[in-house]
C-alpha cells in the first residue's frame, strides 16, 4: 500500500512540470547547423542597441542641460554643444541669420547664440573708443571660460542621459553606469578629435546666412576690417580736432555771416551704426551752436531691436533731435527713439515747431535692410511724397505752415514741389543740391557715418558728410549753407565750403514773392526766374506768418 501514494506523488510531478517543459527551447544536436549561428548574432544586436541607447541619452542629456549662459563682450550668449557629421562652429544672430565657422571636424557641433546686446556693456564701448583694442583679449578671455564650463557641464550632461536612459532600457544598474560611461569616453573622443583639428583661421572665412549673407560684400576681408578699424581708432582724436580748428577759419568765409538771431540746423543723414558719428555730431553742435539735429533717416543697418542701445547717445548730443525713418530703420527702431528724451520722430505727415521753425516729415514706406528691389519701390516713393505733400497743404490751411519737409528718399521729396520753401533728404550717400520746377530747394545730404559698414567695402574710404543750415528767424527762409566734408576711414582731412542761394548773393536783385533760387551758388549773380503759379502747386510766399506748436 505504500507504493501506491509513492506513484501518485511522482505522477503530480510529473504534471507540474510538464509545462515548463514545454516553455523550454528544445537542444539542438551540436551538428544542427543553423542552430549554432543564433549565439553568435546576440552580443552584436546587444552591442548595437547599447550604442543606440548611449547616443540618444547623450543627446537627450545634452539638449536639456548642455548649455551655458556666457557674456562674451558686450553681448550676452548661450553655448551648446549639439551631434554633427561636420563639426564646425555655428553662430546664431537672430533674426539677422548666422554664420558657420570650420572652426573643427569632429562628431560635435558648438552651436553659440547671441540672445542680447547689454546695454550697458555697448555703451562702455560708444564712449571709450579706445577699448576696442583690448576687446580681442577680452573676447578671447570670455570665450575660453565659457569653453570650459561647457565642457564640464556636457561631461554631466552625457553622462546623465545616457546612464538615465540606460536605467529605463535595461532596469540593470550595470548596464546603465556602462552606458554612462561610454558615453563619457564618445565626448572625450570628440572633444580630442576637434582639438586636434582644430583651425583658428576659420574666422577669416565664415559662411553666411540670412540677412547676414549681404556682410561679405558690405564687410569685406576680416583682416582688411581689423587694419583699417585700428587705423581709424588712432585717428579719431585727430579727426575731430580738425573739425574743430576749421570752424574757426569759417568766420573768414566771405560773402554771409551769420548773426546771433540765425537759427542754425545740423543735418545729417544715412548714420549706418558708425559710432563715430555722434562724436562728430556733439563737436559740430558744440562748434556751430546748433539749434536742431534733423536726421532723414537709415541711422540703423538692419534695425533690429539688437541695434537699438546704438541710439541712447542721442539724448545727449547737445542740441533737439528730429528724425524720419529711412530704408534700413524699422518701426521698432522707430518706436524706441520715440520713448528717447529731447527726440521728434516725425511720420504720416506729422509737424512740429522747434527753435522758431516748423518741421513735418513722414517716413520710408519702404524696410530693405537687405538693399533688395522690390516691386512697385519707385510707385511707394511718389504715393509717401504725396500724401505729405498733403498734409503741408492742410497745414498751410490751417494758418502754421511749414518751413522745412523731411523725407528719406530723393523720389518722395519731389513730389512735395511747390507745398513748402524747403524739403530734405538722403538715401544717396552723397551731397546735392536742386531747386525744382515750383521754386522748392531740395537739398540731399551725404553719409554722416561715412556709409556705416560700407566704408571698407571700396578702395577708398567714403566721407563723412553733413550740412550747417543757416535760417533768418524772420523770414524762416534759407540764407545759406555749409557743407562739411570730413576724411572717411583712417583719413584727416576735412573740408568746409559755403554755399548761398541766389537770392542771396552779392548784387542779386530781391525776390520776388514766387521767385525761385538757382539750383546751385554761382560766384555771378543772376536775377532767380519766376515760374508760372499752378493750380495743383501753389508758389511760395516770400515771407510767412508766425507758426505756432
Amino acid at each position: 500500500m505504500a507504493r501506491v501514494p509513492a506513484a501518485v506523488s511522482s505522477a503530480r510531478r510529473r504534471a507540474r512540470s510538464a509545462p515548463r517543459r514545454l516553455l523550454r527551447r528544445p537542444r539542438r544536436p551540436a551538428g544542427a547547423g543553423p542552430a549554432d549561428l543564433a549565439p553568435r548574432h546576440r552580443p552584436w544586436t546587444r552591442a548595437l542597441g547599447l550604442i543606440v541607447v548611449v547616443l540618444v541619452g547623450a543627446w537627450l542629456g545634452l539638449l536639456v542641460v548642455g548649455n551655458v549662459r556666457v557674456p562674451v563682450g558686450p553681448m550676452d550668449t548661450t553655448m551648446t554643444l549639439r551631434p554633427s557629421f561636420t563639426g564646425g562652429t555655428k553662430i546664431n544672430v537672430s533674426p539677422l541669420g548666422a554664420l558657420q565657422l570650420d572652426s573643427h571636424t569632429a562628431p560635435v557641433r558648438l552651436d553659440v547664440n547671441v540672445d542680447q546686446l547689454d546695454p550697458q556693456r555697448a555703451q562702455a564701448l560708444v564712449d571709450r573708443p579706445e577699448r576696442i583694442s583690448g576687446l580681442q583679449d577680452e573676447v578671447t578671455r570670455d570665450v575660453s571660460h565659457g569653453t570650459a564650463d561647457l565642457a564640464v557641464r556636457s561631461c554631466v550632461a552625457v553622462v546623465t542621459g545616457a546612464t538615465a536612459l540606460g536605467l529605463v532600457v535595461y532596469r540593470r544598474p550595470r548596464r546603465a553606469l556602462a552606458a554612462g560611461g561610454l558615453a563619457l569616453a564618445l565626448l572625450a573622443a570628440s572633444g580630442g578629435t576637434a582639438y586636434a583639428t582644430w583651425n583658428p583661421d576659420s574666422v577669416l572665412e565664415p559662411k553666411f546666412s540670412g540677412l547676414l549673407s549681404s556682410a561679405p560684400s558690405l564687410v569685406g576681408d576680416a583682416r582688411s576690417i581689423v587694419t583699417e578699424f585700428d587705423v581709424y581708432q588712432q585717428e579719431l582724436a585727430r579727426l575731430v580736432t580738425n573739425v574743430t580748428k576749421l570752424y574757426d577759419a569759417t568766420s573768414t568765409l566771405p560773402t554771409y555771416q551769420p548773426d546771433p538771431t540765425t537759427i542754425r540746423v545740423l543735418h545729417v543723414s544715412d548714420v549706418h551704426l558708425n559710432p563715430a558719428s555722434w562724436t562728430i555730431i556733439t563737436s559740430l553742435v558744440k562748434q556751430y551752436q546748433v539749434d536742431v539735429i534733423v536726421d532723414t533717416g537709415d541711422t540703423m543697418d538692419h534695425g533690429t531691436a539688437a541695434e537699438n542701445a546704438f541710439l541712447d547717445p542721442v539724448e545727449d548730443l547737445g542740441a533737439p533731435y528730429v528724425w524720419v525713418r529711412g530704408n534700413h530703420d524699422s518701426l521698432v527702431t522707430q518706436r524706441y527713439l520715440e520713448d528717447l528724451k529731447n527726440v521728434h520722430v516725425l511720420d504720416d505727415g506729422r509737424a512740429v515747431t522747434i527753435a522758431g521753425l516748423r518741421f513735418a516729415g513722414i517716413g520710408d514706406p519702404q524696410f530693405t535692410p537687405d538693399r533688395s528691389k522690390t516691386r512697385g519701390a519707385e510707385e511707394s516713393q511718389e504715393l509717401a511724397g504725396a500724401r505729405l505733400a498733403s498734409a503741408l497743404r492742410d497745414q498751410a490751411a490751417a494758418g502754421t505752415p511749414v518751413d522745412v519737409a523731411l523725407v528719406h528718399e530723393p523720389s518722395a521729396a519731389r513730389e512735395v514741389d511747390g507745398t513748402v520753401p524747403l524739403v530734405l533728404s538722403g538715401h544717396l550717400h552723397r551731397q546735392e543740391t536742386d531747386v525744382m520746377e515750383y521754386g522748392t530747394r531740395l537739398r540731399i545730404e551725404g553719409s554722416t557715418g561715412g556709409s556705416g559698414l560700407r566704408a571698407v567695402e571700396g578702395k577708398h574710404p567714403d566721407p563723412i558728410e553733413a550740412s550747417i543750415l543757416y535760417f533768418d528767424r524772420d523770414t524762416r527762409r534759407l540764407q545759406a549753407w555749409d557743407a562739411i566734408k570730413l576724411g572717411g576711414l583712417g583719413l584727416t582731412t576735412a573740408e568746409v565750403s559755403r554755399h548761398l542761394p541766389e537770392e542771396n548773393q552779392p548784387g542779386a536783385d530781391s525776390p520776388s514773392p514766387s521767385g525761385s533760387p538757382s539750383s546751385s551758388p554761382s560766384s555771378t549773380p543772376s536775377p532767380a526766374p519766376t515760374p508760372a503759379p499752378s493750380p495743383s502747386r501753389p508758389s511760395l510766399p516770400a515771407t510767412r506768418p508766425t507758426p505756432t506748436p
